[in-house]
């Protein structure tokens, strides 16, 4: 019970975020998953290209998945940039 109240008093004593620290956390969050997004399409267009067989349909359809992940760790790079600028529209620190 005493665990409780102590975290239950921690978080109503945390101050509120500023504009900056939420924006890194977006920053984060959205790194984080566009890399596991990247990856997971990175990894399907390889089982389809190693399941090809030689069909060129197949293989095209393992290129497009190797495009997207290629576009999925583009924008988890540009993630930044992109807040970034938002910030600045936002009236944020840049």
């Amino acid at each position: 019970m005493e665990t409780t109240l102590v975290v239950l008093t921690d978080l109503a004593a945390a101050a509120p975020k500023s504009l900056p620290e939420v924006i890194a956390g977006i920053q984060g969050w959205i790194m984080g998953i566009l890399a596991a997004i990247a990856t997971m399409f990175f990894v399907i267009g390889g089982l389809r290209y190693m399941a090809a067989g030689g069909d060129p349909a197949m293989v095209e359809q393992a290129k497009g998945n190797f495009k997207s992940a290629a576009f999925g760790y583009a924008l988890a790079v540009l993630a930044p940039v992109l807040l970034q600028i938002l910030a600045g529209i936002v009236g944020g620190p840049q």
